[in-house]
């Protein structure tokens, strides 16, 4: 989901083609294009190519940007990865309370009723 979204707008920040992404990474136009599409995945040693050549990190690419370590009530520890992206949202999500009331008390629910919202 991040890889592609994130993808697309380094490469364009730096002004490349795609076809010049791929010339730099070692895949084809098609490949790159897959790949912000979200219909391609990179190996992990493409994936670090395309890290170098955006100068960035794999992780930066996979949406990995702030990682935080809880402590569960069974005394394990948790490691959860949240990006800028997904903190932005529940920060909106918060702003709006009764839908978040909702999302926290019903998830499945609440996503299916907003995802047959969005497809009519």
């Amino acid at each position: 989901m991040f890889l592609g979204y994130r993808l697309r707008e380094l490469r364009e920040k730096k002004g490349l083609s795609q076809e010049k992404l791929g010339q730099l990474t070692g895949v084809t136009k098609v490949s790159v294009c897959g790949y912000e599409l979200g219909k391609k995945t990179p190996s992990v040693n493409q994936l670090d190519r395309i890290a170098n050549a955006l100068d960035v990190t794999t992780d930066y690419l996979l949406g990995r940007d702030n990682i935080q370590t809880y402590i569960g009530e069974d005394g394990e520890a948790y490691h959860v990865s949240i990006s800028k992206d997904e903190m932005r949202t529940l920060l909106e999500m918060r702003r709006r309370k009764d839908l978040y009331y909702r999302l926290l008390t019903d998830p499945k629910r609440t996503f299916d009723l907003i995802e047959i919202k969005l497809n009519k």
